[in-house]
């Protein structure tokens, strides 16, 4: 039944992508400089959660490399590259850059003077998912140098706004800004069918059926996929012929613990202790989770930085927020409760 399961994987970056040629277009002329040696612009690519924003980042800087020899791109999940030094390291290991240095003692000097001194080809860093970096001078560490080109992904530029330096928001602010909206379920529709004619064998499900998984996703590229992958998967193994209304009320459910479970997998330490903090006493105020999340850590982060880890969180479905914004308090989304929409 499957053909290729790659196609049917979160990370796949297509050969072409749907519904996104104003996006694709906008980013590429910010990159666009690169190919004649010039610096190029920084770029902040937004939307909700599943609108596509890393997958067209890579597509364009994929795009990029084939056009020219000397441009090379490298990938940094903030999520799990968080600290400074993590993401410094990171991005010098994969321009094979971390000869000689050491994890525990190499001082965060040490790698901005190897980053300075690269001399090898323009490279851009994606840093997906940039509101998590818990030290975001390293944005600012890159876009001073003109060898790299940075492309931050964030869900809401304001998250990543309020935590940067003064010195950097005026020129983030002033940066190429390429926004995206949520999937409409016929562009869900699409995009999900692309993905079946390269990926699964002929007549193994219907048009209706694909409707149906782009109305449960609500412009979730990523769950729509991840319904369709988990439902393939079932259908394979019981070795079924065709996926059936039943497989894909399952997969709905599945993909979405799945997604679930990954989110929390890739909370910070921090933000792990917020999210204890409300499992345990929710319904609880961001006032109430503040005072409590002070007294639980050696080190606590502003409150601007645990408002900015309780819009995360609500953007991501781990949390629920009701009420204004005087009256406000967060609880857990679980299976019992479904994940906002909105």
């Amino acid at each position: 039944m499957i053909r290729d399961a790659r196609v049917l994987r979160a990370g796949f970056v297509p050969q072409e992508v749907e519904h996104r040629d104003a996006e694709v277009n906008h980013l590429s002329s910010v990159l666009r400089p690169l190919t004649d040696g010039d610096p190029a612009e920084t770029a902040i690519v937004t939307g909700p959660s599943g609108a596509g924003k890393t997958c067209i980042s890579q597509f364009v800087t994929e795009r990029l490399r084939e056009e020219a020899l000397d441009i090379e791109a490298t990938y940094i999940n903030c999520w799990r590259n968080y600290t400074r030094f993590r993401t410094l390291y990171q991005i010098l290991d994969d321009i094979g850059r971390t000869i000689d240095i050491h994890r525990q003692s190499t001082p965060h000097d040490e790698l901005i003077d190897r980053l300075q001194q690269y001399d090898g080809n323009r490279t851009v860093v994606i840093l997906d998912e940039a509101d998590q970096l818990e030290d975001t001078s390293v944005i600012y560490d890159l876009h001073s140098l003109p060898q790299f080109a940075v492309i931050c992904i964030t869900n809401n530029e304001e998250d990543l706004f309020g935590r940067v330096d003064d010195r950097l928001v005026s020129r983030l602010r002033a940066s190429e800004h390429v926004r995206m909206d949520k999937y409409a379920d016929e562009q869900l529709f699409d995009i999900l069918s692309a993905r079946v004619r390269c990926g699964l064998e002929e007549d193994v499900i219907t048009d209706e059926q694909l409707y149906s998984i782009a109305d449960a996703a609500a412009g979730d590229a990523r769950l729509a996929i991840g319904i369709l992958r988990t439902a393939a998967s079932t259908a394979d193994r019981e070795a079924h012929g065709r996926i059936t209304d039943e497989m894909l009320s399952d997969a709905a459910t599945a993909a979405r613990t799945q997604i679930r479970q990954k989110s929390l997998d890739s909370l910070t330490p921090h933000q792990r202790i917020v999210y204890d903090i409300i499992k345990d006493d929710g319904p609880v105020s961001p006032t109430g989770i503040y005072e409590e999340y002070v007294e639980e850590v050696e080190d606590p982060r502003t409150k601007r930085t645990v408002r900015t880890y309780l819009s995360k969180m609500s953007q991501y479905n781990l949390l629920v927020a009701e009420g204004t914004s005087r009256d406000r308090q967060y609880t857990l989304v679980t299976e019992a409760t479904p994940s906002p929409t909105t």
